[in-house]
């Protein structure tokens, strides 16, 4: 397999190890405030000091805010701050189970260390960024098992009974289908009170974008089961008095992994674009825990966009998430299919 055949599996395990350690790799806590180091520029790593000499370890100025009206940083060359790693900070819960305090690299207080500079409460934004990827990419493997945990037994039951079985099923997969999907979580999310806590209105996205999101897999799978039920195979295993379970769990669903990968890996996307337009719109997750959509609802106003173009990075995770799950879906799909016309 060539680099560019490998670059988006990288990238995405990239993006999982990124969520799956946020409190590892990230410097401060998701909701730990600086005031005095608010809309803070990215922070330059420095290697050479102000004699000329040059370091191995990277080092980092304090950052003085020279102007409040025009929130201008500069740097003190007078005071440097060594990074180091593997530092102990603020504690966290290691893949949520393990308690640790040791953070992958810091700098001594009172300095700090914005790879990604800082918003308006003085939070770090890489940090954040991290943090988010938890939500955004965690709602999306939810959504996806939920949706093809409904979606496939649906299609491959409507598929080979037929009669009034796939009558009925298939009325519900139409009947979901013409259900606007925005409107209706508009109206669910409006429905609940304004102080849900967040966690239950995250698990009660995943419900509604799952439950949605059933109802095309059903089709496919249904079809691909007319098909499938007619080969020969079938048939023979049919006519050795095969039960119907054992004949779509041994012989159909085998023939389905295909598409279900294939399609799994196309659908994460929208999963989380959806996330991210959702809590872009607070109809999602809500602060204090970040989100790539609330995150960027500050990147709206023209000034701050203008002025701290840094308050963008989240949407620079949403697009390599975005590219890369659909990369490996056609990835995918040419493996199985390498016949198929590229899309």
């Amino acid at each position: 397999m060539t680099i560019r055949a490998r670059a988006p599996y990288i990238v995405l395990a990239a993006l999982y190890l990124l969520s799956g350690l946020a409190g590892f790799l990230s410097p401060y806590r998701y909701q730990e405030q600086d005031r005095n180091h608010f809309y803070a520029p990215p922070t330059k790593l420095h290697f050479q000091d102000t004699a000329g000499r040059w370091h191995l370890r990277p080092f980092v100025y304090r950052m003085v805010l020279s102007d409040p009206l025009e929130v201008r940083y500069q740097e003190d060359p007078s005071v440097a701050y060594p990074v180091k790693f593997f530092v102990a900070g603020s504690s966290y819960r290691l893949l949520g189970l393990f308690p640790m305090r040791h953070h992958l690299f810091g700098v001594d207080a009172p300095g700090r260390i914005f790879l990604l500079g800082s918003d308006q409460l003085g939070r770090d934004v890489f940090s954040r960024s991290a943090y988010a990827s938890q939500v955004s990419l965690a709602l999306a493997l939810a959504a996806v098992l939920l949706s093809f945990g409904i979606g496939l037994p649906v299609g491959c039951v409507a598929g080979y009974y037929g009669g009034k079985t796939d009558t009925l099923l298939m009325w519900l997969a139409d009947l979901v289908l013409a259900i606007p999907g925005l409107y209706f979580i508009l109206a669910v999310r409006g429905a609940l009170p304004l102080d849900t806590p967040t966690l239950p209105a995250l698990a009660l996205l995943i419900l509604i974008l799952g439950l949605l999101g059933w109802a095309p897999v059903a089709r496919v799978v249904r079809a691909s089961t007319l098909s499938l039920k007619e080969r020969e195979f079938v048939l023979a295993s049919r006519a050795s008095g095969g039960s119907s379970a054992g004949i779509l769990i041994r012989h159909i669903a085998p023939h389905l992994a295909s598409f279900t990968f294939t399609q799994a890996a196309l659908t994460a996307p929208f999963y989380v674009l959806a996330e991210v337009t959702l809590s872009y719109l607070g109809l999602g997750v809500s602060e204090p825990l970040p989100s790539w959509g609330n995150m960027l609802t500050e990147a709206h106003n023209p000034v701050v966009l203008q002025r701290f173009w840094w308050m963008l990075s989240p949407g620079l995770f949403l697009f390599l998430t975005v590219v890369a799950w659909n990369w490996v879906g056609n990835a995918l799909r040419d493996f199985f299919d390498p016949h198929s016309e590229p899309l």
